[in-house]
């Protein structure tokens, strides 16, 4: 099995607080990275709770670990991100778009506002970290964007999701070309249906038709996404760019 190391290298994993974000955070921080986990500043505090478990488990690892809040779907609440890592970390190796957010309805009953808070932050959200993200990363960096099948397939009830993600796809491919001269790759991820906290809003009988569907029989795990995300990360993935990868247990 390919053993991944990031000794030296700085990754800043958005909506990593929990779910799947923090397993790649992990992932990282097992391979020798300095982490900076990011969430956005909820007025509960709930995701700053979760920011700080997570940071914990990852100090484990004996690497870096940086907690930077961050609403995503702000250009400005961005840009003061991006200036953070660089004057405090000098830059970033690894850019990796996972925040993202379900407002789940068919499109007669989906509102206006449910329509663009998924857009501002799932799609918005990816544009203004790697353009700003871009102008920190050092040449020969990495941006993986957590794409989805729900933008490959189009499932019902999610149009403002999958229209999100289906732009992601199409970003990654426009930056991959952009960025190349710099020795920067940028690919995607399209995860199926994986077990993390946005799966709960889900009824037992919609997941286990679902389930049905999956060739491999189940859901995947958000360790199964971390592996094809440190790939693209690595010097093992440099010529390959502008790439969307289905994770997905075969589902098509």
């Amino acid at each position: 099995m390919v053993r991944y190391s990031f000794p030296g290298k700085v990754v800043l994993v958005t909506g990593s607080s929990r779910g799947m974000g923090a397993a790649f955070l992990e992932a990282f921080a097992a391979a020798g990275a300095t982490c900076v986990l990011n969430y956005f500043p909820d007025e509960a505090g709930v995701n700053r709770q979760d920011a700080e478990a997570t940071a914990e488990r990852l100090r484990q690892h004996n690497v870096p670990v940086h907690q930077f809040e961050a609403d995503v779907s702000r250009y400005d609440s961005v840009e003061a991100l991006m200036q953070r890592i660089k004057n405090e970390l000098g830059g970033l190796d690894i850019l990796v778009n996972n925040a993202g957010i379900l407002r789940d309805r068919t499109v007669k009953k989906m509102t206006p506002t449910e329509w663009h808070s998924v857009i501002q932050t799932n799609l918005d959200g990816v544009f203004f970290c790697s353009k700003l993200g871009a102008e920190i990363l050092r040449d020969g960096g990495r941006i993986i964007n957590i794409a989805s099948i729900a933008g490959i397939i189009g499932f019902h009830g999610q149009a403002n999701y999958a229209a999100a993600k289906a732009g992601v796809i199409a970003l990654t491919k426009v930056m991959g070309r952009e960025l190349a001269r710099r020795g920067i790759t940028v690919n995607a991820v399209a995860p199926g249906v994986i077990h993390t906290p946005m799966l709960q809003g889900l009824k037992p009988e919609v997941l286990a038709e679902y389930e049905k569907q999956i060739p491999v029989g189940r859901c995947g795990r958000p360790e199964e996404v971390a592996h094809a995300v440190l790939f693209f990360a690595s010097e093992e993935s440099s010529y390959i760019t502008g790439q969307t990868l289905p994770i997905t247990g075969g589902w098509f």
